[in-house]
């Protein structure tokens, strides 16, 4: 397909050039959230790139920025077009997993990738082939950017961050192009889900927006998991093990029991795919006393997601009946719902992106996202805020990559996307 080149636009090498920099030396900023942590945001070290990333959109000539006290970034390119022209937010999220390490983050850069499997140097034992990263056989020639196997490479969604930062320059550099305001923000928090709560759509201040948190090259996605989290707290008789023959009850052996029995209620992540929902356990501790289990609990439907709510509690509810002596709580919070609810009230947003794919010469690929980004939120509170590819692999581990010609054409998306809102006129 033949893309066609969005007026204003650098070249596809100088783009590659200034979107690998950024990567690279945004990868190198340790900004892991933390679930556990209560402080907004959960840890300091997110503001170090957010404190970076203030300064560079300054450099830039970008001269609506700031830091507000939650740890946003928030910026704002001005129209070059007047008239009712709809205010478009660009957001990506700065804070990596805590699923795996992101202390000395060593981002490597493969250059003109021969299509060959490769192990990572700080950990030969970390591959990426065929099996680990099947989609990198369709990336002969490009440039593929990966950790040293011994981190994460933080690409999700630092890959977002660098497109957007990159997407603010080629705007300012071409005040002729005819657009309606554009919006930046950079969100902390994303990957414990508790970030985006802390900022309003005021101070967002935009009509439709979109994050760039997505994975493989054309996908745009209006349709997320929707997600609620459950703590199952057991609280047993703790005796000296010595004299505990018909007296003690051991929590972590109540804690074991449940979890041996949920598969025969719900699927669990790792046996599951395409729209199959899962209830997840991702966290137990404690002791002969008392323990705590954490599940993460996602479905795409309504009824779906009661019903996973449903089976832990029958479960809590079958041991308490088996060892009475036991207390078991289980208590189940709500996180956020599938986008599509909102949005296919208001397809404009999702059409105009799939549009912009085409435009950029790319295969639109609509699939719903099995995990949630900040736009889920958004859209629920009434911001509609699909979700785009920035063309980042695996994740949250030591396999994560990410194509620098992916990135290009999520930019070259995200600029046909400015023309096409430029188009239309706000809703009232």
């Amino acid at each position: 397909m033949t893309s066609k080149t969005s007026k204003g636009a650098p070249t596809t090498e100088q783009a590659k050039r200034k979107l690998e920099e950024r990567l690279v030396r945004y990868a190198g900023i340790d900004t892991q959230s933390d679930e556990a942590s209560s402080t907004v945001p959960t840890t300091t070290k997110q503001l170090d790139l957010q404190r970076l990333l203030v300064e560079e959109l300054r450099s830039l000539g970008v001269v609506d920025v700031r830091l507000n006290d939650a740890g946003f970034v928030l910026a704002t390119l001005p129209a070059t077009e007047q008239g009712p022209i709809p205010t478009v937010a660009f957001l990506a999220h700065v804070d990596t997993a805590a699923d795996y390490s992101g202390t000395g983050v060593r981002p490597i850069v493969h250059r003109d990738y021969d299509g060959e499997p490769f192990a990572l140097p700080g950990d030969p034992t970390k591959r990426l082939d065929a099996r680990s990263a099947p989609e990198l056989l369709s990336k002969t020639g490009e440039t593929i950017v990966t950790a040293d196997g011994t981190t994460l490479l933080g690409a999700d969604d630092k890959a977002g961050v660098a497109v957007i930062v990159t997407l603010a320059e080629t705007l300012l550099s071409h005040p002729a192009r005819r657009h309606g305001a554009v919006r930046v923000c950079f969100t902390p928090d994303e990957e414990t889900g508790t970030g985006i709560g802390h900022l309003s759509l005021a101070e967002l201040a935009a009509d439709v927006a979109y994050t760039l948190d997505g994975e493989g090259l054309g996908e745009v996605t209006y349709e997320s998991f929707s997600a609620d989290k459950a703590v199952v707290r057991i609280a047993g008789v703790a005796i000296h093990p010595g004299k505990a023959k018909g007296k003690m009850v051991n929590a972590l052996t109540l804690a074991a029991k449940l979890v041996t029995l949920l598969p025969e209620y719900a699927r669990s992540p790792e046996t599951t795919d395409g729209r199959d929902g899962f209830i997840h356990l991702v966290g137990m501790s404690g002791n002969a006393s008392e323990a705590e289990l954490h599940f993460i609990l996602r479905d795409f439907e309504r009824d779906g997601l009661e019903a996973h709510g449903e089976a832990l509690r029958r479960v809590v509810s079958a041991l308490g009946l088996l060892e009475p002596r036991a207390k078991l709580e289980c208590t189940v919070e709500r996180q956020y719902r599938n986008m599509r609810y909102w949005l296919e009230n208001d397809m404009r947003p999702a059409d105009l992106a799939v549009e912009a794919v085409r435009r950029a010469g790319v295969t639109p690929k609509i699939v719903p996202i099995r995990g949630g980004t900040d736009g889920s939120q958004l859209t629920e509170r009434g911001l509609p805020t699909p979700n785009l590819f920035a063309g980042v692999h695996n994740p949250h581990g030591p396999l994560e990559w990410v194509s620098v010609e992916d990135m290009e054409k999520c930019l070259d998306v995200c600029l046909h996307l400015v023309d096409l809102w430029a188009s239309e006129k706000k809703q009232t």
